[in-house]
């Protein structure tokens, strides 16, 4: 396998080259907003999928429940939801923030070819309970696990994801008729992205410079 030097007694040992890879690849997982419409292969999706819900959970729970969205008069309600959530927060900004805010594009609902929308079963008896009982957000942690995965699995086949959390839990549950024992985690957008840059977006246009290791590490 290339990038594999040897398989020891812990396991495989990676060399230099897949570690350089990895590196680029984390570099270009970039939220996509922006999707070509043209359809991604469906057996590369689907192997993503089941590459990352083979990632560890909590007691392995396995708690993550995913909806495919298909139904057009449903993707357009998730829309809709987008749109009243995306004009309430643009209310809590003013003055030039909020002329930034209005000029982004915070989701790829409109152009995404597939939309996952990503729950977490809170009552699931899977697990048995192990880990969950002292942090039960510890189930909700195990689905965003997950998503990066799914999200690194993607990217290396050169397909973008967008997670859209400007919605409102409550509607897009019901307009999905999912379990009320699930939780709304996040909305994935999925497609070829329309630009790749290194830069994030939120970056590129002022909204948020990124931050140095040092202002999140502490030594105790």
């Amino acid at each position: 396998m290339t990038g594999m030097k040897n398989q020891s007694k812990s396991g495989p040992v990676w060399d230099q080259n897949f570690h350089d890879d990895f590196a680029r690849l984390l570099q270009w997982r970039r939220d996509v907003r922006r999707f070509d419409t043209r359809p991604i292969d469906e057996d590369i999706l689907i192997d993503c999928l089941r590459l990352a819900v083979i990632g560890p959970s909590v007691g392995n729970a396995q708690p993550w429940r995913l909806v495919r969205v298909r139904n057009e008069a449903r993707r357009q309600k998730i829309y809709d939801n987008f749109k009243r959530a995306n004009a309430d927060e643009l209310a809590c900004y003013e003055g030039e923030q909020r002329m930034t805010y209005g000029a982004l594009k915070l989701a790829g609902l409109d152009d995404a070819p597939v939309q996952i929308s990503v729950f977490v079963d809170n009552t699931t008896t899977v697990g048995h309970g192990l880990g969950a009982r002292t942090m039960p957000e510890a189930l909700a942690y195990s689905v965003v696990g997950m998503m990066n995965s799914l999200w690194l699995l993607l990217r290396s086949h050169g397909i973008g994801l967008g997670w859209v959390s400007i919605l409102t839990p409550d509607d897009l549950g019901r307009d999905l008729d999912v379990p009320d024992n699930w939780t709304f985690v996040g909305h994935l957008c999925i497609g070829y992205p329309m630009q790749t840059s290194v830069t994030p977006e939120l970056v590129a246009c002022g909204w948020q410079d990124r931050l140095d290791l040092e202002d999140f590490l502490l030594e105790r």
